[in-house]
């Protein structure tokens, strides 16, 4: 057997190292490669993650856009039915106004009470708002008024509050105005009690529809108690049981 030599050992061992070399290398690239895979596929995941929370932010706010437009088409939906009540609540008391039956008298009587409410209301305004007397120069201007300003508004419903009315009694009582107005005449207090004892009965028994009912009602109660006082309805329907028919 034959020994090798130092060189040729020298020279064997560094073979060795070289190929241990090598083969760490070789490791060391794929280890390089497997890492930069990892990398590379992280960042596209990153990518996608980012892409599909973009989508996701993109459909919240439609969600909220479209949140926003169903609950305009609700408020919408509300004003227009409120709206269309208050019209067919109104084209309910033209009807029942044109459609009283009174004699000239006890239209002109009726009438007076209307117009010292409606006198009343704008006279407690103006006392409340004197710096607006000379743009407020009548009811209808105060009315107008109300609706875009809020100072005038909050004081037109402390006035109502005052005399115990409210929003649809006036207007009950301006559509009597507008209806009769132009041909009724005013009576004073002492004429109206010699010519109707009772003025509630003749309302009660004589006016049918409720709105314009409670309407003149309570018109009479203010300008002769100086206050409306509302009625309990368990105690409206036991009134009406007592008060015969027109047709009785």
């Amino acid at each position: 057997m034959m020994l090798l030599s130092r060189e040729e050992m020298h020279i064997t061992d560094e073979s060795v190292h070289l190929r241990e070399t090598r083969s760490l290398l070789g490791e060391t690239e794929d280890q390089g490669k497997m890492l930069k895979d990892i990398i590379w596929g992280s960042h596209r995941v990153l990518r996608s993650l980012e892409r599909v929370d973009n989508k996701l932010q993109a459909l919240d706010a439609q969600f909220k856009e479209l949140d926003i437009a169903k609950d305009n088409l609700i408020q919408q939906f509300e004003h227009h039915s409120q709206t269309l009540a208050s019209q067919a609540d109104q084209d309910e008391i033209w009807t029942a106004v044109l459609a009283l039956r009174f004699t000239s008298m006890e239209l002109n009587i009726l009438y007076s009470y209307v117009i010292e409410v409606l006198i009343c209301l704008h006279t407690r305004v103006l006392q409340k708002l004197p710096d607006l007397v000379r743009s407020l120069p009548t009811l209808a201007s105060v009315l107008r008024r109300k609706v875009k300003n809020k100072h005038v508004r909050t004081v037109w419903e402390s006035v109502l509050e005052e005399y115990g009315l409210q929003e649809r009694d006036v207007t009950a009582l301006c559509t009597f105005f507008l209806a009769h107005g132009d041909k009724a005449e005013h009576y004073a207090a002492n004429v109206r009690q010699m010519y109707i004892k009772d003025v509630t009965f003749m309302i009660t028994n004589m006016v049918k529809n409720q709105a314009l009912q409670d309407g003149l009602l309570r018109a009479v109660q203010v300008i002769e108690k100086g206050k409306a006082v509302r009625t309990p309805e368990n105690q409206r329907a036991s009134l009406k049981e007592l008060i015969p028919s027109a047709k009785d």
